[in-house]
């Protein structure tokens, strides 16, 4: 099995608990609510969800393991990377 390429620099794996954080800019907030719009329908494809905060000019991305205890693996780094292809 192939893996996934490497994760945009945006993106952090963090250990305790285990999970892939971004925070990704924009020029407005115009901009922030068109991702959001488009992460919407990303999220419904994967029926995956991440926790998510903004604010006028950014967008903060954590993504969890599917399984409680689990580690990052290739599901979370090939979401992530879906979701750097929205930008």
């Amino acid at each position: 099995m192939d893996s996934p390429p490497p994760l945009n620099q945006s993106w952090s794996q963090r250990q305790r608990p285990p999970r892939l954080e971004c925070r990704i800019g924009f020029t407005d907030y115009p901009q922030v609510r068109h991702f959001l719009e488009q992460l919407e329908s990303l999220c419904e494809k994967h029926q995956r969800y991440p926790d998510l905060s903004f604010g006028r000019n950014y967008v903060n991305l954590t993504i969890y393991p599917e399984q409680e205890n689990g580690d990052v693996g290739h599901k979370e780094e090939g979401f992530a990377q879906a979701i750097d292809q929205l930008l």
